[in-house]
């Protein structure tokens, strides 16, 4: 108890002397105290809860190297100034492409001195082997993966670099991890403690539910009505706000458009510059802009509390990239409105996005050089097969997806099969994959189109118990609107439901035809469950009669 004592005292006076921080906030104190200790930490914090406090006073208090993953350069320079910032914190670099010789130089000056010292990179700079052996070499006593659930929602489509962290992890030397975000339903995060290896982790969940935003849902039979609808509320609501869209090129029109009623607006993606995307951070955290279009990256980390509203023109991929993006409004507490302007069809748009072919002679050619040299590194086998380097690394995540590999001491065949049943087993996994992100869709569909509580959704996905109405929602209101006999009868009607349902959030099941799941929603004759292999599905009540679905009471419930 002493001890237990000792380290809070310290912990607090760190905070206090190097980072001017009198409280911690919820759930910090707990998160540090874990990482602290050396236990692999899953840390879920709401947007604007203080994620980064917990890495820079457990990084403070453990010393040697806190190594930061981070996926973006402009998020990576937000936080090395937050640092600067503060009174006597250690020090914090970054190691990236978009620094010069001598800076580069500079920071592997103070690194090599073994810290403490923080030190900001992207998964991609992970890549170099060199890189990986300088950083163990100087020792790295914390891994801290920010923004984790990239390597559930980017890993596999876009930054399949964050799907190797664990094999990194293991050439550091097996440090613990600290694995951050704003927000993962169980099986996000059951998928972030399977890919990054964590070993028992302490789950710390806070501040999921966020009263103070709005949540509406606007409804629209074409393209030109919704356009409309969207850029009357960006020109007209309270600034400042944010807007996001499908693609780059919409970014601009409807920024033209905005614009054009006097407010200061500026696009934002991908195929800009880094130049062009700093100078709009730059610009939105000074308070220039009232709006930023963009598309869906933007916003991930910058430290700005005071956002208004966040207007979504076309659905997110998930129900956890929306209420990623949405939680960016209202992070000082007080109120803000999100708006998702919903047609179906733009679900088509989302659904091609999911879609991923496969080069078969690729697949081939990577396959035999594994079983031929077992042992080589992702960059050796791409040099061995004249394949780019990302396109190598995309092709082993999938034969480790599909169990052909094992990559913890370079790629090692560990099933004796052909190429032709490799590209089988490949196929049926990213067969599965595409299940998965069609049933994430389907859930969106489902928050977009329910005429339950809109809250109660979004927590139940995420895990939450929630009460039936949150009454800052639009359904809430619509509801609120109804008759009191009508409105009394519907609420003793769900207690009544759910007080009989013979099954709770979270639950275990198992279905005949889907296999394995975790309840996720509850309803009066039906339950939302994820399927390990299959997704989010809907299930029908009655097949528990039937024996179709069986229900599994957990341990701990």
């Amino acid at each position: 108890m002493g001890s237990s004592r000792s380290s809070a005292a310290s912990l607090a006076r760190i905070a206090r002397e190097e980072f001017g921080w009198d409280t911690f906030l919820p759930g910090q104190r707990e998160a540090i105290q874990s990482a602290v200790a050396g236990r692999d930490t899953l840390l879920v914090l709401a947007t604007g809860g203080g994620k980064s406090a917990v890495y820079q006073v457990a990084g403070a208090q453990r010393g040697g190297v806190t190594l930061v993953i981070s996926p973006l350069v402009a998020l990576q320079a937000d936080q090395i100034a937050s640092i600067a910032d503060a009174p006597d914190a250690p020090p914090a670099v970054a190691l990236n492409a978009s620094l010069g010789t001598a800076a580069v130089a500079a920071a592997w000056d103070l690194i090599d001195q073994g810290g403490p010292v923080y030190v900001l990179l992207a998964p991609e700079q992970l890549a170099n082997e060199e890189t990986v052996a300088r950083l163990r070499a100087a020792g790295v006593s914390l891994m801290v993966v920010d923004e984790a659930h990239c390597v559930s929602s980017w890993g596999t489509d876009f930054r399949p670099d964050y799907l190797r962290l664990a094999d990194v992890r293991h050439d550091l030397g097996d440090p613990p991890v600290l694995a951050m975000t704003a927000t993962a339903s169980g099986p996000v995060r059951s998928e972030i403690i399977e890919r990054l290896r964590m070993h028992d982790p302490d789950v710390q969940v806070h501040g999921v539910d966020r009263p103070e935003i709005r949540l509406l849902v606007r409804r629209h039979e074409s393209e030109a009505e919704k356009r409309a609808a969207v850029v009357d509320e960006a020109r007209s609501w309270t600034a400042p706000g944010l807007v996001y869209v499908a693609t780059r090129a919409e970014t601009t029109r409807y920024a033209e458009e905005i614009a054009a009623d006097g407010r200061q607006v500026a696009a934002y993606h991908a195929g800009l510059s880094s130049k062009e995307r700093r100078t709009v951070h730059d610009r939105w955290r000074a308070g220039e802009l009232d709006v930023v279009v963009a598309t869906s990256a933007f916003g991930m980390g910058i430290d700005r509390a005071d956002v208004r509203f966040v207007l979504h023109a076309t659905t997110s991929e998930s129900l956890d990239a929306y209420y990623q993006e949405v939680g960016r409004a209202g992070r000082d507490g007080e109120p803000a409105t999100t708006a998702l302007h919903y047609r179906a069809e733009d679900l088509g748009l989302r659904r091609f996005f999911t879609k991923r072919s496969v080069s078969e002679s690729a697949l081939r050619a990577v396959w035999r050089a594994v079983r031929s040299t077992p042992g080589l590194s992702v960059g050796e086998l791409a040099t061995k097969v004249n394949q780019p380097r990302r396109s190598v690394t995309r092709l082993v995540n999938d034969l480790a997806d599909a169990r052909l590999v094992d990559t913890v001491d370079g790629v090692r065949a560990v099933q004796e099969v052909g190429p032709k049943r490799a590209v089988a087993a490949v196929r049926e996994t990213l067969a599965s994959r595409e299940r998965i992100a069609e049933s994430r869709l389907a859930m969106m569909r489902t928050y977009a189109e329910t005429s339950h509580c809109r809250r109660r959704v979004l927590l139940e996905y995420f895990g939450v118990e929630a009460p039936d109405r949150c009454g800052n929602c639009d359904a809430c209101e619509r509801h609120e609107a109804h008759q009191e006999q009508e409105r009394a009868q519907q609420h003793a009607g769900t207690d009544t439901a759910s007080d009989a349902s013979p099954l709770h959030v979270d639950q275990a099941v198992h279905h005949e035809e889907f296999g394995p799941g975790t309840v996720m929603g509850v309803e009066p004759d039906r339950v939302t469950i994820f399927f390990d292999a299959e997704g989010y599905k809907v299930v029908a009540l009655s097949t528990l009669e039937t024996g179709v679905l069986t229900a599994r009471q957990l341990a701990s419930a």
